[in-house]
């Protein structure tokens, strides 16, 4: 039983705390701090905090918040606000959790697509090379072919991982998986 029986705003406190240990834990999915998802945790309850307000709420040291507030803009979860005549920065939390994974998810995987497709063109590009070379064995030309068709293979999975994005930005993966409610 709760300690909070009699007092309504003490009981507000405990449940928040309770969503906050739990968003605080996962975070480290996303690849950010502990600091950091402590930090968007309890962002996550506010509509929006300076960068002072954080501080005092959790205890940090101005460049740690700072970092953190950083990060968290960088994957999407925290969006720098405009507060109509104050000079402080404000910020605040997605709260869509549709949103920050699909924002998060997508960026970590168009980046790998990027990156592995590069990385096969030019080593096919190589193992060409190295096959048309009057000067290699014919073991050399073999190991280079199955290296080719190999990568070749695994353009399969980068093209699926692209389409996989699309259908997650475009909307249609709802089609796939709907967002229903359960308990």
């Amino acid at each position: 039983m709760s300690k909070a029986t009699g007092r309504p705003d003490v009981k507000i406190e405990e449940a928040k705390d309770k969503v906050i240990g739990a968003i605080a834990e996962t975070m480290d999915l996303y690849g950010v701090t502990p600091a950091a998802a402590n930090l968007y945790a309890t962002m996550y309850f506010e509509d929006q905090m300076t960068l002072d307000e954080m501080r005092t709420e959790l205890g940090m040291s101005k460049p740690s918040m700072s970092t953190s507030v950083r990060r968290l803009q960088e994957i999407d979860m925290v969006k720098k606000t405009y507060t109509r005549g104050s000079r402080k920065h404000t910020y605040a939390a997605e709260k869509n959790f549709f949103r920050s994974f699909m924002a998060f998810y997508c960026q970590m995987w168009e980046r790998e697509v990027k990156i592995n497709l590069a990385a096969i063109k030019e080593a096919q590009e190589d193992f060409i090379e190295v096959i048309k070379d009057s000067h290699s064995t014919p073991e050399i030309v073999a190991k280079a072919k199955k290296y080719y068709d190999q990568l070749e293979e695994s353009k399969t999975y980068y093209h699926w991982l692209d389409d996989l994005v699309e259908n997650i930005r475009s909307g249609r993966i709802f089609e796939f998986l709907p967002k229903e409610q359960k308990d």
